[in-house]
């Protein structure tokens, strides 16, 4: 998810022997080297909201069902995640950057995250003990989950940007892989969770508790491991409006070259599959392949198959938390050795998607091993998605600038970030509709129709990018302007 984030964060490289936030006008000064286990231990809250978002993405439309909603506007309020990402992200992310704080500019950020998602995270998770109506319960709940997904969208995006602010340039790709890690770790451990009952949603508090802990917990051990150099406030500095980031995201699409707006729109159609996985496998599971019901007598064969299906999701997403570490070590050793271009190894992850969406469609029916399996494959694009796309926009501003043109790295990624969302809320659309007209079901097979052509449509187009790594050092703009009329041939080579 975005979330899940879904959502990479864009953070700024700090060369070796520079002080964080410092600019290039001001005095060199050398930072210290951050030893290994320190920054492991700084990064370790990214596992913590890694459980939360896989927590709370697939039990947030069966808690809407379990307060009264119906089918379609449970599954409509799932755009909730995708609308507010968009904006809070770039938001959070600028804020983040000039915090003038003197306890540093990512720390103060976490905290005010934390305290508030324990704040949306309980009132929403606690909205049925709170109201005797269950009408009233919905009625607060609903937009509090709104609320909820703009305080962990605070919480999560200066995480990333902390420890790149501290690491050194040799330190980026290590630390890369334990985001990686723990990533995969906080996906284990979500699905774990879920089955510490029969129906999670019922419990919903409790849960919600254990993990706000653990995010507390994390962010204790970075806070007493991390230390920043304040910024100094600049009084000739001109103030920037709040939405100055989205609009600034506007104008990199302007003028960005054709890779960007390829790459944009295969992000786009690869997160509408992801989604249809990420948010809606445990109501097919429990649904369509289990044909259990949550608000069925306890006892009922009909709620003994409904924890029978949640058993079977949380564990094919163990299963796929595991491929998931296993898949993105190998695609970043496969891109750091140069052995394959980034095309031909995206490429194939989203066709493992698409084939295991038509599998989700057609075949499985009410076989839960083989709807596990389809489940633990279908990590594959979002692997890809986390990688390589991101590598393919470093590449296109080297060879930018070797053309002698202005590069805009940060907001070209913020701009696939955003791509991201509106995927996600594209496909969360489209199943709202056809719940209602179909019963749930029915529907959510449908989802991984749509799912398995996107990603179908995403995999063709991702063959056709042009990846052409940018000249060897050394070569000149003249170089490069002569050699790009062979651009267009040799983005169909192997």
């Amino acid at each position: 998810m975005v979330g899940e984030a879904a959502t990479a964060v864009v953070c700024k490289v700090v060369a070796p022997g520079t002080a964080a936030g410092s600019s290039k006008d001001e005095p060199h000064v050398q930072a210290p080297v951050w030893p290994l286990w320190k920054l492991i231990l700084i990064a370790l809250p990214q596992l913590g909201v890694q459980v939360l978002w896989c927590f709370i993405g697939p039990n947030s439309a069966p808690y809407m069902l379990h307060l009264g909603m119906n089918h379609a506007l449970a599954t409509l309020n799932n755009v909730a995640g995708p609308i507010t990402g968009f904006f809070t992200g770039p938001i959070v992310g600028a804020t983040s950057d000039s915090c003038k704080s003197k306890y540093g500019r990512r720390r103060p950020v976490i905290f005010a995250g934390l305290v508030s998602t324990w704040i949306a995270g309980m009132l929403f998770s606690g909205a049925e003990h709170m109201f005797t109506s269950k009408t009233a319960a919905l009625a607060f709940a609903a937009p509090m989950y709104w609320v909820m997904d703009v305080t962990i969208n605070i919480l999560q995006t200066p995480h990333r940007a902390l420890v790149a602010d501290l690491a050194s340039q040799e330190q980026q790709v290590p630390m890369q892989v334990v985001f990686v890690f723990f990533m995969a770790v906080g996906n284990f451990l979500g699905f774990s969770i879920m089955q510490i009952y029969d129906v999670p949603v019922e419990h919903m508090l409790e849960l919600m508790i254990g993990i706000c802990a653990l995010n507390t917990l994390c962010i204790a051990v970075q806070f007493l491991v991390a230390r920043e150099t304040p910024q100094l406030r600049d009084a000739d500095a001109p103030r920037q409006s709040l939405c100055a980031p989205v609009v600034e995201v506007a104008k990199a699409v302007k003028g960005s070259p054709r890779l960007l707006y390829h790459l944009a729109a295969v992000q786009c159609l690869v997160w509408v599959g992801n989604t249809a996985w990420n948010l809606y496998a445990g109501q097919w599971f429990t649904a369509s392949v289990y044909q259990g019901d949550q608000h069925a007598p306890e006892g009922s064969e009909k709620k003994l198959a409904y924890s029978a299906g949640n058993l079977a999701f949380s564990q094919g997403g163990q299963a796929k938390s595991v491929l998931q570490l296993i898949s993105a070590l190998a695609i970043i050793a496969i891109l750091l050795k140069k052995l394959l271009r980034p095309r031909l190894v995206y490429a194939p992850c989203i066709f493992i998607g698409t084939v295991t969406s038509i599998l989700a469609a057609f075949a499985v029916g009410h076989n839960g091993a083989f709807a596990m399996v389809c489940m633990t494959l279908s990590v594959m694009p979002e692997t890809g998605s986390f990688a390589i796309p991101f590598g393919l926009v470093a590449t296109l501003n080297k060879r930018a600038e070797l053309e002698g043109k202005q590069v805009s790295t940060a907001l070209q990624m913020a701009l696939l970030n955003c791509c991201v969302t509106v995927g996600q809320q594209i496909c969360t659309t489209i199943l709202a509709a056809i719940e209602g007209d179909l019963s749930l079901e029915a529907a959510l097979p449908c989802v991984f129709m749509v799912a398995a052509l996107a990603q179908a449509i995403a995999g063709s187009a991702t063959l056709c990018l042009d990846d052409k790594p940018p000249p060897e050092t050394g070569t000149t703009a003249s170089d490069v302007e002569a050699s790009g009329q062979d651009v267009k041939d040799d983005s169909n080579a192997v």
